[in-house]
Parts: structure tokens; sequence; C-alpha cells
């Protein structure tokens, strides 16, 4: 499912399983994912950031259909529920996200696609391999509306409409140099050694400021109002400054 190991002042959420697993978000996966950010959450100090990495050729492939079509018991009607089921709980990953306080970071190192790609882009920085991976929305190709705030995440973190409109209208797949042209992503590197090795070096460069945790997390609240609204997310008024 997914780990969270401290190295230094660096938390490390990693996606496991083996070379073949897709990561796909399933109500397990996604309990522990928001079990492994409150840890985290609970464990920060000044100076601290997180990372969030996926073993294996993917870094998530979106919401478990599988399982839902398993669970359902052959119900179409069911699997339906099911999907939007896991369609609600991901919304609370993307809150503890958007609210979490300290720094957190994408290290994109296979596909990241539908919700995996809001997976990604629910961080602060999103870093990728060139060698391999795609990232692509595609719920225009199987036939399904995008949640609200998927909606709202993709207008918080890409200015370019004509690239929203391309990526959620025309499904394309984007590779790593291209994301970086269209402001998809943030940079890219060779290979996955030397995306975690970016992902680490940046890391260390944020913590060097310790910043208060609370202030960033309520300072990046207030970048995305819109998001925050969908969310259910209230921003507060902290001053902690020494005046």
């Amino acid at each position: 499912m997914c780990t969270l190991d401290k190295r230094g002042n660096i938390f490390f959420l990693t996606l496991t399983g083996d070379g073949g697993d897709e990561h796909r978000l399933n109500p397990t996966l996604i309990a522990s994912i928001r079990s492994a950010l409150s840890e985290a959450k609970s464990q920060s100090t000044r100076g601290t950031a997180l990372i969030t990495v996926a073993e294996g050729k993917f870094f998530s492939n979106g919401f478990d259909l599988a399982w839902a079509k398993s669970a359902s018991g052959g119900s179409p009607s069911e699997a339906v529920n099911l999907l939007r089921h896991m369609v609600e709980l991901f919304k609370g990953v993307v809150a503890d996200f958007i609210s979490l306080p300290m720094p957190t970071i994408a290290v994109v190192t296979g596909h990241a696609a539908a919700a995996g790609l809001m997976l990604a882009m629910s961080h602060d920085y999103v870093l990728m391999r060139r060698d391999r991976g795609i990232l692509y929305m595609s719920e225009v190709d199987i036939g399904m509306t995008l949640p609200g705030y998927f909606t709202a995440l993709m207008k918080s973190k890409v200015a370019r409409p004509d690239v929203r409109r391309d990526v959620l209208l025309r499904g394309v797949r984007v590779k790593a140099e291209e994301a970086v042209a269209k402001g998809l992503i943030d940079s890219a590197y060779d290979n996955g050694e030397k995306t975690v090795e970016a992902g680490v070096r940046m890391a260390e460069e944020l913590n060097k400021r310790k910043w208060d945790g609370e202030v960033y997390a309520e300072i990046r609240k207030s970048l995305y109002p819109e998001l925050c609204g969908v969310l259910g997310l209230v921003s507060r008024d902290l001053v902690k400054a020494r005046l």
C-alpha cells in the first residue's frame, strides 16, 4: 500500500508494491495515504518537507475500477456507486495535501493517470523523469465526468487554458519535457534516480528556511480559494511573527 519514513527532516511517502503494481486508488490505499499524512502532520516541525514516490512502472494509474467491478458482485449500478464512493474518499486525500503544514514534492517516476495525476498535482512541486512515464487524464476517453475538485485543482495549478483544454477535453498523453513546457510540472530529469535526487535537494533547500508549518499551510490555502471552497477547507489568519 504505502509507507512513511522520516530521514532527517524529510518525510518519504512511498507507494509500495511489486514492479507491476499500478498503485490504483481504492479505499484501502486511500486510507493508508491519509493515515501516513496524518502521521507526518503530527510529527511536523519547523523545517520539514514531504516527498511522495512510487515503486515500479506507475506513479498511480487512478481509481481502482477493477476493485469496484469485483466488489459490486457483478452489478453495474453498484460498481458505479463504489466508484463514486472512491471519488468522495479521495477528496480527503487532496484536502490533506493542501492543508499539510510543510512543503510537498511529488517525484513522478512512472505513469500518472486520472486520479493518479491529481495525486501528483496535489503537491506543491511536481518533478518527473524524462525516460519513462506519461501524464494522462482518461475521463473523456472512458466516459466519466470530472469531480468538481478535480476541475478546481486543474484550474488552480495549470495557468494556461489551452493546456487544461487539451488535457481534459482531448485526453492528450504528455511526456516530461512537454509537461514542463506546458506548465503541468516543474522540472524533468534523465531517469528515476536523478529525479529522486532532485526531489531530495529541493526538500533540503526548502527545509533550510525553517518555515512555520501552520503559516505555510494557511498561505497555501489562500492561493487556491476555489479549490479550498470545493474541498471544504477554511483559511485562518495567523500571526506568529516576533513583533
